[in-house]
Formats: C-alpha cells, sequence, structure tokens
C-alpha cells in the first residue's frame, strides 16, 4: 500500500475517532443502545456543507453541524426519558426522519464542495499537501476532543453520568437525575458524531445522503477493536483504544482493499467490516481461554516438580 493510500486510511480513521468517542459514550458510559448516529453523522455533514455553500465561515459551520447532531441525540433521549418509548426504538425512529431532514438541509441528494473554502483550507501552513496536512490537523481535532472528554468525566457531572450508566438505581437514590443526565449524555455523543460528519464532508469534497449508512457498526467495531487491543479499567486508556480502534480498522480496511490477491473490491467493504468486527469478538474469549489453559499448565508442572521431590 502507498504511502498517499496509509494516510488516507489514517484521515478517515482519525475522523472515525470522533464516531468511536460518541458511541463509546453513549453504549459503555450511559448504557444507551443509540442508532441515532446513523443520521447525525450525515446530519453533521449535510449541515456543514449546505452552510459553507451558502458562504458561512467553515469553523462556524462545523459549529452549527455540532449543534445539529446534539439536538438530534437530544430528541432520540427525550422520546425516550419522556414518552417512554424504549430504547433502540426512539433511536431508529430519529434516525429515520433524519434521512428526511437531511435531504430537507442539502435540497438535493448530494452537495459538492469543489471550489469552497474548508477547515483545512483555512489552517494551511509550511507549503504542506493535502495528503499530510488533513491528518496532522485531524490529529489535532481528536486529541483536543478526547482530553476535552477525559476532563468532563473526571469532573462531578461527568462522574454522575458514569454512575448513570453502570447503576441507575443506585444513582437516583444518591439524589442524581438519571434522566437528565441521559440527554445531556446522547447530546454529546451525538454531537461528536456531527462533528466527524461535518470534518468528513470538508475533507472529501462533499456531502451525501447515503454518507451515514453504517456508521453504528464502524463505531462499534472500532471501539471493540480497541477494548480487544488495548484493555485497561482507566477511562483515559479506553478512550485511546477507541481512536487506536478507528484508525486500526479504516487501515485493516484499506490494506485488505489494496491487496491484488485477495480479489477483494470496493463492493466488498461490508463483508470485510463483518469479519473484522467478528474477529475482535472472538478474540477475547479465546485470549481467556488460553490464559485458563496457561494457568492449569503451570499449577500442574508445579505439581509434578514437587512430586518428583
Amino acid at each position: 500500500m502507498s504511502l498517499i493510500a496509509s494516510l488516507g486510511a489514517i484521515e478517515i480513521g482519525l475522523i472515525f475517532g470522533l464516531v468511536a468517542l460518541g458511541v463509546f459514550l453513549s453504549f459503555r458510559i450511559i448504557n444507551f443502545p443509540d442508532l441515532t448516529v446513523d443520521g447525525s453523522f450525515p446530519l453533521g455533514g449535510a449541515v456543514a456543507a449546505t452552510l459553507i455553500v451558502a458562504g458561512w465561515n467553515p469553523f462556524a459551520a462545523t459549529a452549527v453541524s455540532m449543534v445539529a447532531g446534539g439536538l438530534a441525540g437530544y430528541l432520540t433521549a427525550w422520546l425516550n426519558v419522556r414518552l417512554r418509548i424504549m430504547q433502540l426504538l426512539a433511536s431508529i425512529l430519529v434516525m429515520i426522519a433524519l434521512y428526511s431532514v437531511n435531504l430537507r438541509v442539502m435540497g438535493k441528494p448530494n452537495v459538492a464542495l469543489i471550489n469552497d473554502a474548508t477547515v483545512f483550507s483555512l489552517v494551511e501552513f509550511g507549503g504542506l499537501p493535502d495528503y499530510w496536512l488533513k491528518p496532522l490537523v485531524l490529529l489535532a481535532v481528536v486529541i483536543a476532543a478526547k482530553v476535552l472528554i477525559d476532563l468532563f468525566f473526571a469532573s462531578e457531572v461527568g462522574l454522575a453520568m458514569r454512575a448513570t450508566g453502570s447503576n441507575p438505581r443506585m444513582a437516583r437514590a444518591q439524589g442524581i437525575s438519571t434522566d437528565r443526565l441521559t440527554v445531556w449524555g446522547l447530546a454529546l455523543s451525538n454531537a461528536l458524531v456531527a462533528l466527524a460528519g461535518a470534518l468528513f464532508v470538508q475533507s472529501q469534497g462533499g456531502a451525501d445522503i447515503s454518507m451515514g449508512i453504517g456508521t453504528i457498526v464502524i463505531g462499534l467495531a472500532a471501539v471493540i477493536i480497541g477494548e480487544t487491543i488495548l484493555p485497561a479499567r482507566s477511562l483515559i486508556v479506553t478512550t485511546l483504544a477507541c481512536i487506536l480502534g478507528a484508525v486500526l480498522y479504516r487501515f485493516f480496511i484499506a490494506l485488505a482493499l489494496n491487496s491484488d490477491f485477495i480479489g477483494l473490491k470496493a463492493q466488498d467493504l461490508n463483508l470485510v467490516t463483518a469479519v473484522l468486527v467478528g474477529l475482535a469478538l472472538l478474540v477475547p474469549s479465546y485470549k481467556r481461554k488460553l490464559a485458563s489453559l496457561w494457568s492449569r499448565l503451570r499449577i500442574h508442572s508445579t505439581s509434578s516438580v514437587k512430586e518428583a521431590r
């Protein structure tokens, strides 16, 4: 695989690192199976692309896209905590509705950003080519997002949100408003996903109505791969694992699709994704089996030595 292809995989991986952080927040922290991300990712891209084409500053357009994503997550949580619609169904309803919303926002199935300014074109420095500049800018954004998330979950509100996901009954007994924190958590999660969508369209040069298909699968794959490769109890390490999982996932995808001897093509992307996620799910169980086998072998060898003495 060429250098440019490798940097392109890292670039997309960093963007989906933000998606992985959002998915981690909803699935692992709040314990809320949220499928809204399949709609909030293209929503962020649609809002950013439409505003940039209309003449907005790319940074302002990106900020508005985060607000739009946060509102989508807020709506999902509101349907659950206020109307008592089950979590999965509430997120599916919002995800389906966002398809029409995204079409309304763009006014057509796709919006091109060919000669328009983006956050990447506004931060050019040192004459770096795009294939180096974009990964560096995205790395700075992802690091900033990770640090802010780590600081937030170390605060009193963040700790209360973690308690809401791990043991809501205990959290309510301590006077924590679990409904309110669920709403805030899903809003933050989908704001991160919408930020990823806004950066994605500015990186790829346009927004498309179908760009959000499979976003939840990619986010879950990144989280699972990251937790498999870098297991830890510390939240700081876990958020790092999510980002690394997203980058590795995209790198493996690019490596598989660029390996001519395998014979894979672009239409095999979902197949490769399913295989990678399946392997990531199997690795922890086999690691436990190998650890148990190794422990039994050690005990057996120790007993044999004692009997020989």
